[in-house]
């Protein structure tokens, strides 16, 4: 018996079949594009970041205080008077640069005598009328307490103008080993931190469950107040799940002050929209065989709630909720940048100040933190639903 012969696909098909995979390989290479992605950089200037990494894994721990020895100059950015600032005469430990009237960009060599032997050190600059402090350049001083280290003005100085600072700082520890200030800190903030998640989340669950009712399909009737209820609810929760806990913080820091209450108010806000949303679909997956049997025995929209819809949705809403409570600990140490409390605050000063090994502790601590309580949240999890 002859054997029918296959058919290849018609030309169109063919031509469909390759033109998704052609779309998204256009689309990767827009996006590589429009994102700069330059892998070669990446790998190139990874030394720039290597002192950064080195410190993030030295969380200062333990500390046996700290003595700091330190010296001044000053540079004129961008050259105006073609001299630069005259510098005086200081005892101890001296900063000198090789000019004192420079552009932006432009390389100088900073150098310092009389500073302690054998000891690290960093260089700052100090932009005019500023109390922040830009660059950290190391350095590590010889036998006879010198060094050198060349290096390039920060554009920042130029676009301000005037006098700057250049500060050398060195910093060793002395004395008995104890707990670092950074430590003490970070276990208050983190402390903090858990009961903000705490009760953002408590706030959130309590007025997300009535919410979520108005939002599910199935149990709001098929009226024009059930219909409208039910739109303005999923919108709600829409609306507010597209903006942010980051710019929720930043209003309510603004509005009620920094702290852990603006952080408290914008993670309940976030946790309104997002848990409600989530209890919502799981009241429309509940088992609708025990509601129609109540309807049909006359129970009313309230008892077919309290019997029939609640001993359903119990143990997912438990389920949701402690996840999320898991989650808020995670995001409150994000809008603690924006002046949301908690550690995140904390993180962000000593990210501002260059102080990488006090910002590995709270790194570290947040890590450790979020491992411990996503164990609990999952045994939880796992006794009660």
């Amino acid at each position: 018996m002859r054997q029918p012969e296959l058919s290849s696909p018609p030309a169109a098909e063919q031509l469909r079949s390759y033109f998704w995979p052609l779309l998204l390989l256009v689309a990767l290479i827009v996006s590589a594009r429009a994102t700069q992605v330059d892998l070669l950089r990446l790998i190139n200037d990874a030394p720039k970041a290597q002192d950064i990494i080195t410190d993030l894994l030295q969380p200062s721990l333990l500390t046996r205080g700290d003595e700091i020895q330190e010296s001044y100059a000053q540079i004129e950015v961008p050259c105006v008077s073609g001299t630069g600032p005259v510098q005086g005469e200081e005892e101890g430990p001296r900063l000198t640069l090789s000019t004192y009237c420079l552009e932006a960009k432009s390389e100088v060599t900073i150098s310092g005598t009389g500073f302690r032997p054998n000891t690290d050190g960093r260089i700052y600059w100090q932009p005019p009328q500023s109390t922040g402090r830009l660059r950290d350049e190391r350095f590590t001083t010889d036998a006879q307490g010198n060094f050198s280290v060349e290096t390039d003005i920060p554009p920042l100085l130029a676009e301000q103008g005037g006098v700057s600072g250049v500060q050398a700082q060195l910093t060793w520890e002395v004395g008995q080993l104890r707990a670092s200030p950074a430590l003490n800190t970070t276990i208050a903030a983190m402390i903090e931190t858990i009961f903000l998640a705490l009760m953002a989340t408590t706030l959130g669950a309590i007025i997300a469950i009535p919410l979520s009712f108005f939002g599910a399909r199935n149990l709001m009737p098929h009226t024009p107040l059930g219909n409208t209820l039910y739109g303005l609810t999923r919108m709600l929760f829409n609306i507010t799940r597209a903006i942010e806990p980051l710019i929720l913080a930043t209003i309510f820091a603004i509005w009620v002050g920094f702290g852990a209450f603006a952080g408290v108010l914008a993670l309940s806000l976030s946790t309104i929209a997002n848990i409600g949303k989530l209890y919502a679909e799981a009241t429309e997956n509940i088992d609708a065989g025990p509601l129609e049997a109540m309807r049909a025995s006359g129970a009313n929209s309230l008892q077919t709630i309290f019997y029939g819809v609640i001993p359903q949705i119990i143990p997912p809403f438990l389920s949701f909720t402690i996840y999320y409570w898991d989650i808020n600990v995670r995001m409150s140490t994000i809008i603690g940048f924006v002046g949301g409390g908690g550690i995140g605050l904390e993180l962000s000063r000593w990210i501002n100040q260059l102080q990488w090994n006090n910002a590995a502790t709270a790194v570290w601590a947040i890590v450790l933190v979020v491992m411990i309580m996503d164990y609990i949240s999952a045994v939880v999890r796992e006794r009660l639903v």
